[in-house]
């Protein structure tokens, strides 16, 4: 395990022993594993683990398009998983669109205020005077008889009949390649967001820059290929991959950019 771990970051090894436990669980038992909605970070790093392994196979599903949490099944690799096996129902809140608007942060702190992990509920998307978010089954009751309110409004959740349509994602990814002298934070986010270095610090000083929705305050952090950077003021960008060096030594970096859909 050891030589694997070098690869990732110091505080990513609980999650990266984790995720070897199940690769074993899987192993000995012979039987899928279902996990809790993950991030693209860690979905990367369940793939760079598990991905070598010829006996097994990872399966993933967010439910709605462009999921960006979604849930992994790690299973033998005889077993083709339905959408069932995955445990995810689809849910929306009724609330009085005519005298409030609810937000994301609203749904997102709701959720999290009567004591739900983040990992237990997927995406979270808001058309016109709707809210949909995916939810894992197992604790789908509790949070039918739980969330009952957000601040001083009462809300209602009901899942979604199969046949009602999902909320598509009005955001997508550009992608763009860069050419940077290393890949610390603040020397990423000036090239990608084309501010000074200066800029660039100033934001990751102020607690302003999250990599991977964890606040990283120190400028010579080191991103990696998977990582998801979002900057105040400045949206989010994610690294995809890097392409060499040139000749001068500096990083060919292929990065995304989330963008507004026209």
């Amino acid at each position: 395990m050891e030589h694997l771990i070098q690869h990732f970051r110091k505080d990513e090894q609980p999650f990266i022993e984790q995720v070897i436990g199940w690769q074993r669980e899987v192993e000995d038992r012979y039987a899928p594993k279902l996990t809790d909605f993950l991030d693209p970070r860690q979905r990367f790093i369940v793939e760079s683990v598990i991905g070598q392994n010829e006996d097994l196979r990872i399966f993933t599903e967010g439910t709605f398009k462009e999921a960006e949490r979604q849930r992994i099944l790690i299973a033998p690799s005889y077993l083709e998983p339905t959408e069932e096996d995955f445990q995810i129902g689809v849910y929306t809140i009724h609330y009085p669109a005519k005298f409030v608007q609810l937000r994301h942060p609203d749904v997102l702190g709701a959720l999290l205020s009567i004591g739900l992990d983040r990992s237990k509920f997927g995406d979270i998307r808001l058309g016109e005077n709707t809210v949909q978010f995916a939810l894992a089954q197992e604790i789908a009751d509790y949070v039918r008889a739980n969330l009952t309110g957000m601040g001083k409004v009462k809300v209602h959740v009901e899942e979604l009949g199969s046949s009602t349509p999902l909320i598509q994602n009005e955001e997508h990814w550009v992608e763009s390649s860069y050419t940077v002298s290393s890949m610390r934070l603040d020397v990423v986010l000036a090239t990608v967001a084309n501010i000074s270095r200066q800029k660039s610090q100033s934001l990751i000083n102020g607690g302003k820059v999250k990599v991977n929705w964890t606040v990283r305050e120190a400028v010579a952090f080191e991103l990696q290929e998977g990582d998801i950077v979002s900057a105040r003021g400045f949206g989010r960008l994610k690294v995809i991959m890097t392409e060499g060096r040139t000749k001068k030594d500096k990083i060919r970096l292929q990065v995304g950019r989330l963008e507004q859909k026209a």
